[in-house]
């Protein structure tokens, strides 16, 4: 394996790698809190991260990845709603959920809150929205693009806040689903207690700014601060029936967030 020479791989394993990429180059998919066997992958290799490194040099925040779809759909879309994120957001089917919604699915595989902030304008509000989904932070918790402060992850979720309301769309904010284990970085101490720190965080935030939060961490913990059973397959990202439990939350959300929209 080649030597890192910009940011180490274990700091990078599930940055911008779609999750359906990701869960088909596992050996099986890891349950929660077990050992993850992955067998050696394409995107494990050092060529792949010295292209990866190229991407992060010239685009960190991946504009490139919607910007062709975004000038297709164009900004009309009297009662659209854009869900931004990432692979928790970008893996839900948005279609099947919310069948019918002019829903929107702008989410990113392993990005952190700084990186979904530089994508804001383009994303989101460049869409001209009623209404936009933020759910971001649990892979900055996770470290893939290193060390990032809780004070930072909030300051940069506050910032994406202030810029969707002064650009005329209502905002929804979303905790971070439970978890007690980065499954890509097992040498990482249980994350369960900055999770549980920053929805506190996110939920005092959006009570002080009156915006509508959707609390699925609540919905779908156990004991332990991770998912409950049969909620995830991997202890990160939902499963079909984590989305389930998902939907009624964010729609109740939204139907909230529509009564502020100008």
């Amino acid at each position: 394996m080649t030597k890192r020479r910009l940011i180490p791989m274990t700091a990078l394993m599930a940055l911008c790698i779609p999750f359906a990429a990701m869960a088909q180059k596992s050996a099986a998919p890891p349950q929660q809190g077990a050992p993850v066997a992955l067998r050696m992958a394409p995107w494990q290799s050092g060529n792949y991260w010295v292209s990866f490194d190229q991407q992060l040099l010239v685009d960190f925040a991946n504009l490139a990845r919607y910007r062709a779809e975004d000038l297709k759909l164009g900004s009309e879309g009297t009662h659209r709603v854009v869900f931004i994120g990432d692979s928790i957001t970008e893996a839900w089917k948005l279609e099947t959920s919310f069948p019918g919604k002019p829903y929107v699915n702008r989410g990113i595989s392993g990005q952190t809150s700084s990186q979904i902030l530089l994508r804001f304008r383009q994303d989101a509000i460049d869409l001209h929205p009623r209404v936009v989904v933020i759910l971001a932070g649990t892979n900055d918790i996770a470290g893939n693009t290193g060390p990032t402060t809780l004070a930072q992850t909030e300051g940069n979720l506050e910032s994406m806040a202030q810029l969707g309301r002064a650009n005329h769309v209502a905002v929804v904010l979303c905790s971070v689903p439970p978890s007690v284990r980065y499954w890509w970085h097992p040498e990482l101490q249980n994350p369960a207690p900055r999770i549980a720190a920053l929805n506190k965080w996110l939920q005092a935030y959006a009570t002080k700014e009156r915006i509508p939060y959707v609390n699925y961490y609540a919905a779908m913990k156990d004991a332990a601060g991770g998912f409950k059973p049969g909620l995830s397959a991997d202890g990160v990202h939902p499963s079909p029936a984590g989305y389930a439990v998902m939907a009624p939350l964010a729609q109740a959300g939204i139907d909230e967030a529509l009564k502020q929209a100008p």
